[in-house]
């Protein structure tokens, strides 16, 4: 699994490619010495300075939106309604956009994902949100700014393909205007 770890080029592509290339991927997390691997099924793209829905819409930048400017392949946490949420930064240095991994297809590690999520991951609505997902990961606020290149949080590529990739309008964005219009969600297609 190591060795299927994605590279920085990977996370350099456009943030609309990225999107749609993290489903089918895998999310490795290691917590506690225990390893723990999800299928990326559903992902959200934020554009940056233009999209009214990105946290760095207008070129805001705070000590929160700080990574969005960085390089690609680092994480970026927050909290909405008392759930930590993962995103991965994307594009090139000073272009703050970034990647929201939605949902999650539990692999490997199962039962541990059961203890940190409190449920059964036979329950349909286990891991298919993104304050879901990452208390089942155990993918905490402090993995703000670590690298997905070297840190203990990583996607990789176990070589199966998601045949079908469909876009749909965003989740939960509804104060943004138009940008709530924009089909910059991808799921799986079952």
């Amino acid at each position: 699994m190591e060795s299927n770890r994605m590279g920085q080029s990977f996370y350099e592509q456009s943030t609309l490619a990225l999107a749609k290339a993290l489903i089918g991927k895998l999310l490795v997390h290691t917590v506690n010495g225990n390893k723990l691997v999800a299928r990326i099924t559903e992902t959200e793209a934020y554009l940056g300075v233009l999209d009214r829905a990105c946290h760095s819409y207008g070129r805001k930048r705070t000590k929160r939106t700080e990574i969005l400017y960085g390089k690609a392949g680092h994480v970026y946490t927050y909290t909405m309604h008392t759930h930590c949420l993962l995103n991965i930064v994307s594009e090139r240095v000073g272009q703050p956009e970034a990647v929201l991994i939605r949902g999650v297809e539990p692999i490997f590690g199962i039962e541990v994902m059961e203890g940190l999520r409190g449920k059964s991951a036979g329950d349909k609505q286990f891991s298919n949100g993104p304050g879901k997902l990452t208390k089942a990961m155990g993918v905490p606020m402090t993995a703000y700014g670590q690298s997905l290149i070297t840190g203990p949080l990583f996607v990789a590529d176990d070589g199966q393909s998601t045949s079908t990739v469909i876009a749909t309008k965003r989740i939960g964005i509804d104060n943004t205007g138009q940008a709530k219009h924009f089909p910059f969600r991808f799921v799986k297609a079952t």
